[in-house]
């Protein structure tokens, strides 16, 4: 009697323990006083039952950053146990396949998860493990940013690929990801994630740290196409139509068909794109070889190319010329000793200009409302009061659509001339802001392209700065920002329909095709490209092709081997042939 009372004591469940738990060692008792009342067994080795199952103790694989939290999955994850997850800030959750979800931190705070595992006839288990919100602006913040974005304002947002967005680990990727559709078709190589600064810089001034001119090359030869007035190269002489023939990078001159067999690099030639990096370069000009030292200097082109011209005409009045480099600040402001848009069309109202040719062939776009000013420059009176464009963006927006306020107006401004023929003189170079302005103005005046199809872009890429979407922070803490293709642009009269195809391609504009003659400066009446422009005023048709011939074209210098020094071209994005 004495043993059985000490084993009781010794068996009480305690509080804690569930009734099942003690009913069976109820039963345990039992069978162990029959067996020693029987002499089965030994008294002194009387044992309680227990279990007999090795722990599952948790283990985990990396944890990523959310913006408000992280989630990590349990790598040995086994549905047969009971888990339970604490956590000692946030809240926390962990779903049946055993993904660990931890929200409601503030970016960059961390906290430890404690997760536990249980099983009838089995240890308990614990473990834990850390992790850390995303920083308010770090990459899982960027890629929460974007999705928001794309996924409301993306023009073609219902043809973007599904992607798990925890597979990438920055901003550009993510986006890259689910824009994949539109950028192997290439209707869109324009969206890209950059910097608020980055992005002021290139698109509102063109600045660029270079030597200051642009270049043309085939497999054996590099030609100088434009050469910028507010840049070093200018000022050390270099013109448009040199032909560069050797470089000394610092170990002596090396001819372009040296550097070519030795397989040199765009950097090498030019020099990495650093202030104060010079080079050496030797030109062949008109038959004699000149020597030119440059250093690399942040430099603005400015918009206008040269000053606008009038070409004289007998018994008529002149023909008014204009080069615009790029949509720019600069071509509303220029610095001092340059020309605006108002100057140029001050000078053709003034000279009652009828017939104007805007040279257009470099230009790849730039700022909407520096394609506005232009537009009302050159039919602020013809069309005054009427649509010049409208912005359209995608369908999940129609109140956007439909507001007035999102188009263009024709406005007389006081410098506004009323040109009746624009001879408009395109390449392939020719693109955004420029098609713009030519689609725009075609039914106001006759219009008509000189030299060839332009790119074909009609979209346009508006700008979200990361900063403005997150509360509390500002743009110093994050100087980032999505450029994104979000709106396509029609004239007054709702026509478009040339992008990837070019304005020609739509069957509205006539072309007369003619090559750029490098060897000449822009403006000159023999430069076969103003010398078509001049036949078109002269007899309202484009001229036979033999007339359109040049001593040394664009055409001349192409090749149908690979290019030495191949340079891409993605309007307002990239622009390689800048030297």
């Amino acid at each position: 009697m004495k043993l059985l009372i000490l084993f009781f004591a010794l068996i009480i469940p305690s509080q804690s323990q569930g009734a099942s738990t003690a009913s069976q060692l109820f039963l345990n008792l039992i069978e162990t006083v029959l067996a020693v009342r029987s002499g089965e067994v030994d008294s002194g080795t009387i044992k309680v039952n227990s279990p007999t199952g090795a722990a599952l103790t948790p283990s985990f694989a990396s944890p990523s950053s959310t913006a408000d939290g992280f989630i990590v999955q349990v790598s040995n994850h086994d549905s047969d146990y009971t888990w339970a997850v604490d956590t000692s800030a946030g809240s926390v959750s962990i779903s049946g396949s055993g993904l660990i979800t931890v929200t409601g931190l503030t970016p960059g705070l961390s906290t430890t998860v404690t997760v536990t595992t249980s099983r009838t006839g089995y240890a308990g288990g614990t473990a834990n493990v850390s992790g850390t919100a995303a920083a308010a602006c770090g990459a899982a913040a960027q890629i929460d940013f974007v999705e928001a974005v794309i996924d409301e304002w993306y023009l073609w947002y219902g043809e973007m690929a599904d992607v798990e967005k925890s597979d990438y680990d920055s901003a550009q990727a993510y986006l890259d990801a689910r824009l994949a559709p539109l950028i192997e078709s290439r209707r869109d190589l324009f969206s890209r994630m950059t910097t608020i600064t980055e992005d002021e810089t290139s698109i509102s001034s063109g600045a660029y740290i270079g030597f200051g001119f642009r270049s043309v090359s085939d497999a054996t030869r590099l030609r100088v196409i434009d050469v910028f007035e507010s840049g070093p190269a200018y000022a050390a002489g270099i013109r448009r139509g040199m032909e560069l023939i050797a470089v000394d990078t610092g170990s002596g001159f090396e001819t372009i068909e040296e550097l070519i067999a030795r397989g040199a690099t765009n950097e090498e030639v030019f020099g990495a794109s650093e202030i104060g990096v010079s080079r050496t370069f030797r030109f062949l000009s008109q038959g004699e070889e000149l020597d030119f030292e440059v250093a690399k200097e942040e430099l603005s082109p400015p918009a206008l190319a040269g000053k606008p011209l009038l070409l004289e005409r007998e018994g008529l009045t002149p023909v008014g010329y204009l080069n615009l480099r790029q949509f720019i600040d600069a071509a509303i402001n220029p610095a001092e000793g340059y020309f605006s848009l108002a100057d140029a069309s001050q000078l053709f109202d003034g000279e009652s200009v009828t017939d104007l040719i805007v040279d257009l062939r470099y230009n790849g776009g730039g700022l909407l409302r520096v394609a506005d000013t232009m537009m009302d420059l050159l039919a602020g009176v013809t069309a005054e009061g009427e649509p010049s464009y409208k912005i359209q963006v995608n369908d999940q927006h129609p109140d956007y659509n439909e507001d007035q306020g999102n188009w263009g107006i024709f406005d007389r401004l006081p410098a506004t001339a009323s040109p009746i023929r624009i001879a408009f003189i395109t390449s392939g170079n020719t693109a955004s802001a420029s098609e713009l302005v030519i689609n725009g103005l075609a039914p106001h005046v006759e219009a008509v392209l000189i030299g060839a199809d332009t790119y074909g872009k009609q979209v346009g890429q508006g700008r979200w700065d990361m900063h403005e979407q997150i509360e509390g922070l500002g743009r110093a803490d994050c100087d980032v920002a999505l450029r994104m293709t979000a709106f396509e642009i029609v004239n007054g009269e709702n026509q478009g329909g040339y992008h990837q195809v070019g304005l020609e391609g739509t069957g509205r504009f006539t072309l007369c095709a003619a090559e750029d003659d490098i060897t000449r400066a822009f403006g000159d009446p023999q430069e076969t490209l103003v010398a078509t422009a001049l036949d078109w005023f002269g007899s309202g048709a484009c001229p036979s092709a033999a007339s359109r011939l040049a001593p040394q074209t664009m055409a001349q210098l192409r090749s149908k081997s690979t290019p030495w020094l191949p340079a891409e071209f993605i309007p307002e994005r990239v622009d390689e042939n800048l030297r």
